[in-house]
């Protein structure tokens, strides 16, 4: 059973701006979320004996913290597979800043969802799905409260799943919900 959460919202979150592999600290709203998804945690019982996997990226790390912290401490630890995508030289720029650099990102609707994955020197689909399901193979049968971030979210539901491509990249990324992956179900759980 994975317990699937995306980092507390980061002040580039508010902003627009695009992380990849750089960092922004969370929001107070950010922290806010982190605290309200360890309590809703606390609330499962199988939850509370989980191991926490997080993202060695300090919003994913700083979520997780807030998560054990409300689960009543215990260990952390940090898989790089579970990095958010690699958006190359382009991470840490806005819409506006790459819409500047490569006019036709995001010409079409399907380049919403795609662009990622288009970056010119960021990770494919390929790389980014290979290492995530790399993950998800080792971690199927444990029970874990996994922290990450959108497009992995995404794409670890997908590949959990069998969903298209198309349709995993379409799955919403809130910052205040657990998904719950289990017997090849996903369950979403408010808080």
């Amino acid at each position: 059973m994975i317990y699937l959460v995306r980092h507390g919202e980061t002040e580039w979150n508010v902003i627009r701006r695009y992380q990849g592999w750089l960092d922004s600290p969370l929001t107070e709203r950010g922290v806010a979320q982190g605290r309200a998804i360890g309590r809703r945690l606390r609330d499962l019982p199988q939850a509370t004996a989980a191991e926490i996997v997080a993202s060695p990226l300090g919003r994913a790390r700083r979520t997780a913290e807030l998560i054990r912290d409300e689960l009543g401490g215990g260990a952390i630890a940090y898989d790089e597979r579970l990095r958010e995508i690699s958006i190359g030289s382009w991470d840490g720029l806005d819409y506006h800043d790459i819409d500047a650099l490569a006019p036709a990102t995001f010409a079409d609707e399907d380049s919403r969802w795609e662009w990622y994955f288009n970056t010119p020197d960021g990770e494919s689909y390929e790389g980014f799905a290979g290492r995530v399901g790399a993950w998800l193979a080792d971690f199927a049968d444990r029970t874990a409260i996994v922290v990450a971030h959108g497009v992995v979210t995404r794409v670890l539901r997908g590949l959990y799943a069998s969903l298209p491509r198309e349709t995993a990249l379409r799955l919403p990324v809130p910052q205040d919900r657990i998904f719950c992956l289990t017997r090849g179900t996903i369950e979403e759980i408010a808080l």
